[in-house]
């Protein structure tokens, strides 16, 4: 479809670079293609560190980064201080480039809506896609609340009061839109994190990665404090010192601050056999070790956020026709339905019989990831939320006016 060329967006991202941050380049993209102008304000890293190219229509404009905040104030503050400053330096570069007739904020971190409302007073409205619950997010990291939790939520607050229109991952997102944030249902629209089809097709796949092994268990992600990589160690001991199986194989896909501590709890427990580690793979490299492995694994804990999160790997293991095994999350069960095992909630033990059983019953296995990549198809594929997305835009032009 074609719209009138005045339709440029501005979207501002803070924790990963485009086009490496798969959501938002699927958001810009498709912009494109339906003939909207449009920037992107993003990091530097991974690879991606020109300060301005031009990617399939979409003006990327990045900055350098800091290291990921890990404990107190000063650390965040150090942090978002860094992205304010080229938030609003990029912002005056991109407006006089290209201009703009609506900023499209990510979080986290709550602190676009500061970039939107100057905007917003010249007549620019703030859309709000929101990744997280950034209130949830820092409890699930830090296992506390106190300050800097009712700060979040002051500002996730102060977030959806700037914003005129808001998408969400999921309805679980939607809900705390409305509920939380105060928007009228009709301003709140679902757009789900999935892949293209067209790019994740099953195939062998990279078969260098099993090192042999019978049965493979694949993770890709973020390697991080809230993504339960501690929980899988545990699980991985359990199924081979407990449930006896030995030929096994994991292959951990992703980057992240607490990548070199999981290598040394493997490395401790005597699981390093067991293990392959690979870093970050993106496109082509990245679906070559996908493919590669028989059971998909997402050790995100039960807890605040995750709950109600949808995790783009589980989405990525059901389009790859992978069987999945996760902790029993509110979300993941919304997301996989019967194309996954749910273990107990926070049970490395649970999460380990479960693999188990997976291994002992390929046949099972494989009709689950023939369940999971028909969800895909049918339902929640990318071609799925474009029209969602679109409507989101036309709902936001609308009441510009």
């Amino acid at each position: 479809m074609s719209i009138e060329s005045s339709r440029r967006v501005l979207i501002v991202v803070e924790n990963l670079p485009v086009p490496l941050d798969r959501r938002v380049w699927l958001e810009a993209t498709t912009l494109v293609e339906a003939g909207y102008e449009v920037s992107v304000i993003c990091p530097m890293g991974r690879g991606w560190d020109l300060a301005y190219e031009e990617i399939q229509g979409v003006h990327i404009y990045r900055f350098p980064q800091p290291h990921e905040a890990q404990s107190g104030a000063i650390a965040y503050a150090r942090e978002y201080l860094n992205f304010l400053f080229h938030m609003f330096r990029l912002a005056r570069k991109v407006r006089r480039a290209h201009g703009f007739d609506v900023i499209h904020g990510c979080n986290p971190p709550d602190l676009i809506w500061v970039l939107a409302l100057r905007y917003r007073l010249q007549g620019v409205p703030y859309l709000f896609d929101h990744h997280d619950v950034c209130p949830e997010l820092f409890e699930a990291k830090f296992n506390k609340r106190g300050v800097l939790y009712t700060i979040m939520m002051i500002w996730e607050r102060l977030t959806f009061a700037v914003a005129s229109v808001s998408i969400a991952t999921n309805e679980s997102f939607r809900r705390i839109a409305i509920r939380r944030g105060k928007m009228k249902a009709e301003d709140v629209f679902v757009v789900r994190s999935a892949p293209k089809i067209e790019n994740f097709r099953p195939d062998p796949g990279n078969r260098a990665l099993r090192q042999g092994a019978k049965t493979v268990m694949g993770y890709v992600g973020v390697i991080g404090q809230q993504e339960g990589m501690d929980l899988l160690v545990l699980a991985v001991e359990h199924l081979v010192r407990k449930l006896d199986h030995r030929d096994v194989h994991f292959v951990i896909i992703g980057f992240g601050p607490q990548l070199d501590e999981v290598k040394r709890d493997v490395k401790s427990r005597g699981l390093e056999r067991y293990f392959t580690f690979t870093g970050a793979l993106f496109g082509d490299e990245m679906l070559a070790a996908l493919n590669a492995v028989d059971i998909g694994i997402a050790p995100d804990p039960k807890n605040a956020m995750n709950d109600i999160s949808t995790m783009n790997k589980v989405m990525e293991y059901m389009t790859l026709e992978k069987p999945v095994v996760q902790f029993d999350l509110t979300e993941g069960r919304a997301s996989a339905d019967a194309a996954s095992l749910y273990a107990a909630a926070n049970d490395p033990k649970d999460f380990a019989s479960k693999i188990a059983w997976l291994i002992e019953n390929p046949e099972e296995g494989h009709k689950m990831g023939q369940i999971g990549r028909a969800r895909v198809l049918e339902n929640l594929s990318w071609k799925h939320s474009v029209p969602h997305l679109l409507a989101a835009y036309d709902r936001i032009f609308a009441k510009r006016g």
